[in-house]
């Protein structure tokens, strides 16, 4: 049976599973509960938003104004690099820090970077965490997440993520996975980064859903020199399974989502969401690797380039008769994707499959998915 986006909307509204949090967890990251129905705590500043965040202790947090960590640790100013692609250093380009030794093992040209120390490094977060936007007041400000080492069962709802310094690649990813299990995130923001929106590997994150969510790509700092972000979803993740429904992913130019991963890889379910205004690649799937991917009733707008480089690891559901393929695994018959002034999105992978066995999903045909995208996703819309 196929649900329409208003009454899912609708279903997942009525039935809240802990404070503070509208909906309840899909998908693979369905059962996820965060803090539960623990009473909600208010932070008052930074210090106290961290210490919440990072503790043992079961958690609501509800975000109720802005937290800037912008100045918080100081800054640095150090040699960075200029990569290749910055063929507009006067015009918007990104030089780069020197993240993983990134400009050490490369020959760019060396040049003085100077850099807020904070979005460097993310807030680690202990289990058992909702943190929750109130209204469209939600901010976090030159600060990232981080969800590793086996912290689990943690629910991100209705906050924007930005300005981890954005004129710079290594300059900060918004959220990060590592090692991470029952994680949804929905209804998030995150725009002006400088490295990664949102990045998962490499140890296994098995259960995870990413929903309703915005990943904003304008910039006026650009890898591609266009005001569009290059460097949008990273998932590489050993044995990550990600559901990845109803989000809205504009303005970039690359890794719009790039998957992969040694061992099994990632598999990914990419269904209803809106690509949009991508003066690049959308999927990059790695051919050495074992990304896995299936890419049902979405719709591409201005999307040069749907998927990089070949077809072997995805299923790109591409009419009636092959998506019939899906019934067994999935219980229905997958959707057409939708390509308007875009290139071609092709796959016919189908051996994977099995692995979105008990996913519990289904999928709308995509000629409701552009309008219900732009009016549902991002902060303030619950």
């Amino acid at each position: 049976m196929h649900f329409s986006q208003s009454l899912l909307a609708c279903l997942f509204a009525s039935n809240t599973v802990a404070a503070g949090v509208t909906g309840t967890a899909f998908g693979f990251a369905a059962g996820t509960t965060g803090g539960g129905d623990v009473e909600p705590v208010y932070p008052t500043d930074i210090d106290e938003l961290t210490s919440y965040l990072t503790d043992d202790e079961p958690r609501v947090i509800i975000l109720s104004k802005e937290y800037n960590y912008i100045s918080s640790e100081g800054e640095t100013t150090e040699d960075g690099c200029r990569p290749d692609s910055n063929t507009c250093p006067d015009d918007g380009g990104q030089d780069a820090i020197n993240g993983a030794n990134w400009c050490t093992n490369s020959d760019y040209p060396t040049v003085s970077v100077t850099y807020d120390k904070a979005a460097i490094t993310p807030i680690n977060l202990g289990s058992n965490k909702s943190i929750v936007g109130e209204g469209d007041k939600g901010v976090l400000r030159g600060k990232g997440l981080r969800i590793a080492n086996g912290a689990q069962n943690i629910i991100i709802q209705n906050i924007h993520i930005t300005e981890l310094n954005p004129q710079y690649i290594w300059g900060g990813d918004a959220i990060t996975l590592v090692g991470a299990d029952l994680v949804w995130i929905d209804h998030v923001r995150i725009s002006l980064v400088g490295r990664q929106h949102i990045v998962a590997g490499y140890d296994a994150s098995p259960r995870v859903t990413i929903s309703n969510t915005e990943i904003d790509g304008n910039t006026s700092w650009s890898a591609s020199c266009d005001n569009h972000h290059y460097w949008a979803l990273l998932l590489i993740g050993e044995g990550d399974k990600i559901t990845f429904q109803n989000n809205y992913v504009h303005h970039t130019s690359g890794r719009s989502p790039k998957v992969g991963g040694t061992g099994d890889g990632t598999l990914l379910h990419a269904v209803n969401n809106l690509f949009e205004e991508n003066t690049g690649h959308a999927f990059a799937i790695a051919e050495d690797e074992n990304g896995r991917v299936l890419a049902e009733g979405n719709v591409f707008i201005n999307v040069v380039t749907p998927i990089e480089e070949g077809d072997a690891f995805m299923f790109s559901a591409p009419d009636a008769s092959a998506n019939a393929a899906c019934q067994d695994p999935l219980g229905y018959v997958c959707e057409v994707n939708l390509l308007t002034a875009s290139g071609t999105l092709s796959g016919s992978a189908t051996d994977f499959l099995s692995g979105f066995s008990g996913e519990g999903l289904t999928a709308v045909a995509a000629s409701q998915v552009a309008a219900s995208v732009k009016s549902n996703a991002g902060v303030g819309k619950l």
